[in-house]
């Protein structure tokens, strides 16, 4: 077995990992993902002890917001089928293997130590590509082909920024790469705070830092990050099981979560026409 070693936020990947396995291993699941499942039998860490037993709606959460990703992956694929995906701060995120449609090429961008462990744990073929570096750093897009069309995923990341690193970062993508697009979740303002009051996670470990926190009634703020930026779209939880199931895709309608839930957001980049010549 091989160990896991993570530090600070790089950790919470082995977080979303315990709850994925733990969804996906269920009968009736809402995201099949044999990878995760198998993963998690690998890695030598100790997830229940260090992070509690998963509670059943929790896993739930964290898997139907894996499959709303993996949903719009897959809508990207359709119009763009050896497109490529440049998945940020993937830790051991394992949608490659739930959408891989034989041509996709996969870009993995995350800091050296979570990215080692990747590598390490997960196999990877010549579609694949991993790039060890900090994703607020722009050079990583020099390494990207975006010729057959580009998707940046941000997957459990931005809320872990400072807000004008979010910014910067989407302004970035916005530049690098004109007719693609790139998808993203966030906390609101109101967890955001908590995490600045030293509130508690899973195991009753305290919550990581999360300076950036976003409202749906602030969302079309981002189209002042790039004039790139061409739309802006909510992305809805898919529909699961249960209760939690149920209420998922109509969070945006109920009264006392519209304005303080967790946000999938799609932006969409055009192309920013240069100066005139006289």
């Amino acid at each position: 077995m091989i160990k896991a070693d993570l530090q600070g936020v790089p950790a919470t990947t082995l977080w979303t990992l315990h709850l994925r396995a733990a969804e996906a291993a269920r009968r009736d699941t809402v995201l099949p993902d044999p990878r995760a499942v198998r993963l998690v039998a690998e890695v030598d860490f100790p997830f229940e002890e260090r992070l509690g037993a998963a509670r059943p709606w929790m896993a739930q959460s964290i898997a139907l917001r894996a499959r709303c990703f993996d949903d719009v992956v897959r809508a990207f694929l359709t119009a763009h089928p050896d497109g490529t995906v440049v998945a940020l701060g993937e830790g051991l995120e394992t949608q490659f293997w739930r959408v891989d449609n034989g041509l996709v090429r996969w870009v993995t961008v995350d800091l050296a130590d979570p990215l080692a462990l990747r590598r390490r744990v997960l196999p990877h073929g010549d579609r694949q590509r991993l790039i060890a570096c900090d994703a607020r750093d722009p050079r990583w897009m020099t390494d990207v082909d975006a010729s057959r069309g580009v998707l940046v995923t941000a997957q459990g990341l931005l809320m872990y920024l400072q807000p004008t690193q979010v910014t910067q970062l989407i302004a970035a993508c916005a530049e690098a790469f004109p007719g693609g697009a790139m998808v993203f979740d966030t906390v609101s303002q109101r967890i955001s705070t908590r995490t600045r009051t030293h509130g508690k996670g899973p195991g009753g470990q305290p919550l990581p830092l999360m300076p950036w926190g976003m409202d749906a009634a602030d969302r079309d703020r981002l189209r002042t990050a790039h004039p790139a930026i061409t739309d802006i779209s909510d992305v809805p939880l898919p529909a699961g099981r249960g209760l939690l199931g149920y209420l998922a895709p109509r969070a945006a309608s109920l009264p006392l979560v519209r304005n303080d839930r967790p946000l999938i957001t799609h932006l969409r980049f055009g192309r920013v026409p240069g100066p005139r010549r006289a």
